[in-house]
Parts: C-alpha cells; sequence; structure tokens
C-alpha cells in the first residue's frame, strides 16, 4: 500500500529543483530575521523536521545537537551541502513525519517551519502524535505557518495566489495545526503571529 505522503514525496522531488530560487526573496527579506529570531531561543538534541533545503541551518546553535528531518531525499541533498558548507557535520534522517524514525524521548526541542501548512488537516494529528513521541517528557515543539489573513485585501491577494502556491509546494493556508497540536496532547504555551497576521508561531509542551 502506498503511504499517504506520496504524493507529497513527488512533489517535492520536482519542487527541489526550484525551491531555493522561487523562495529566495521571501527568505532575504522576510524569514531570515523570524528564523534567527525563533532558534536563538531552543538547545540541546534538536530535531529540525520538514527541513528541506536546510534553509534553518545558518542558524543551528553553535552548541546544539541538530538533526536535519525530511521526507524529500532531494531537498535533503541540498541541506547536505549547505549544512557543510557552515562548517557544521550534517546529520541527515530522510523520515515520514506520520512515522518518525527515531527513539522515543530523543529530542529535547522539534522545531518545523512551513511543514504543516503543507500536511493535510487530516494527517496532523498523527504526526503530532509522533513529533510528541520523540520528544522528552516536558519537550518543545515550535511549528511556523501560514495562515489567511483577516484583513480583507490580504485576504484576498492570498486567495488569489492559493492554487498557485499549492501546485507549487502542496501548502494551504487553512489548516487547523493549532486544533491537531492540543488534540495530540502538547499544551499550548504561546501562538502570536510574528509576521502581520499570516505567519503564525505556534510554541507546544509534551
Amino acid at each position: 500500500m502506498k503511504s499517504e505522503t506520496d504524493f507529497l514525496r513527488r512533489l517535492y522531488q520536482r519542487a527541489s529543483l526550484y525551491y531555493d530560487l522561487i523562495d529566495w526573496p521571501l527568505e532575504q527579506f522576510r524569514y531570515k530575521t523570524i528564523r534567527r529570531k525563533l532558534w536563538k531561543d531552543v538547545g540541546g538534541r534538536i530535531l529540525d523536521l520538514g527541513a528541506g533545503t536546510g534553509r534553518n541551518a545558518p542558524f543551528y546553535p553553535a552548541d546544539s545537537d541538530v538533526v536535519t528531518a525530511d521526507l524529500s531525499p532531494e531537498m535533503l541533498e541540498r541541506a547536505r551541502r549547505r549544512i557543510r558548507a557552515l562548517g557544521r557535520a550534517p546529520q541527515i534522517v530522510v523520515t515520514d513525519a506520520l512515522g518518525l524514525d527515531f527513539k522515543d524521548g530523543e529530542f529535547d526541542v522539534c522545531v518545523s517551519t512551513f511543514l504543516f501548512c503543507v500536511l493535510p488537516d487530516e494527517l496532523q494529528e498523527r504526526a503530532l502524535r509522533e513529533v510528541r513521541r520523540v520528544l522528552k517528557p516536558g519537550g518543545k515543539v515550535y511549528l511556523l505557518e501560514y495562515v489567511y489573513s483577516q484583513n480583507s485585501i490580504r485576504r484576498l491577494w492570498m486567495r488569489m495566489f492559493a492554487p498557485l502556491v499549492a501546485r507549487l509546494y502542496g501548502a494551504r493556508f487553512d489548516r487547523r495545526t493549532g486544533e491537531h497540536m492540543e488534540a495530540a496532547g502538547f499544551k499550548m504555551l504561546e501562538r502570536r503571529f510574528v509576521h502581520s497576521d499570516i505567519l503564525l508561531l505556534l510554541v507546544g509542551q509534551s
């Protein structure tokens, strides 16, 4: 039986060819500052889940043990090169968020940027239960995701681009990730916007 995430694996095999190029403007003028602030608050043994091409890697804490994980081998090969160029030894793991290839309680923290706006709602609670399983008791998860703006003009603009975003990345702006976090057993510690009212940071504790 084919995996429920086979479609995403195939999509990101293709996306690995254009992902960094298309995302470059947003990375330079929006994401870099947000990533820097997010990663300065974490430490210990960290899982970078849905790491893609390794855009978080420049902000990995120097004294932390970070495992870079994703469903796509093609995306992770780019991450491997990026991490090596930064002078770090990459720890790369190809794994499905629905069945993480890690032991129970292996990590202090999980950071995931823009994974759960890609993962369908019906799979999110299952994936988040896996995240909770691999976290130590009291471990934290940090999720950065897009949501629809409440501003009518901005929301209309997002709706116009939604079909293209879905085609290129499989992402949607209407996921209910906060609900799924709580259903998976996480205690919600923080829920705040980090850019306008479209980029949402969710922090949960196992």
